[in-house]
């Protein structure tokens, strides 16, 4: 139940992180909209657009804070149950860090490697926005264990 618990707090934690995040009104938020193309777009085409994707958005924040759910589920898992058998809170950080760096990071460069992204941005998307965000939400996971 605990697990359950933790990965709904860190799937929510997640969803209001990222929706600051890549907001118009951060720097991310703004490479982020302009690797989509959305930046090219005149001001009435980006308010079309925005209203052509109001009445799906639900589908698109349930996808995600589901994923969320999923990974901070699993952190929580690896910390509680670890933790049973008596492993140091300093390897359990260590193991969550590693994840972070051996999983999430690579999935993260591949996805914009291949994906539909601008070369020129591809380097300060990964830099200063996917890594630098899904550290945080992973950071406020870790604070709320």
């Amino acid at each position: 139940m605990t697990i359950v618990l933790l990965g709904i707090l860190g799937a929510i934690i997640s969803a209001v992180i990222g929706t600051f995040w890549y907001s118009m009104k951060t720097p991310m938020g703004k490479v982020h909209l302009e690797s989509t193309g959305f930046m090219k777009l005149s001001k009435e085409e980006q308010e079309r657009k925005m209203q052509e994707m109001k009445p799906k958005m639900w589908k698109y924040y349930f996808t995600q804070m589901f994923l969320s759910f999923l990974t901070s589920a699993f952190i929580a898992y690896i910390m509680l149950e670890q933790k049973a058998y008596g492993i140091g809170v300093a390897a359990i950080y260590g193991e969550v860090a590693a994840i972070w760096l051996c999983f999430v990071i690579p999935t993260i460069g591949q996805a914009l490697l291949w994906g539909n992204c601008e070369v020129r941005l591809r380097w300060k998307k990964f830099k200063f926005g996917h890594i630098f965000c899904d550290r945080l939400r992973i950071q406020f996971d870790r604070i709320t264990r």
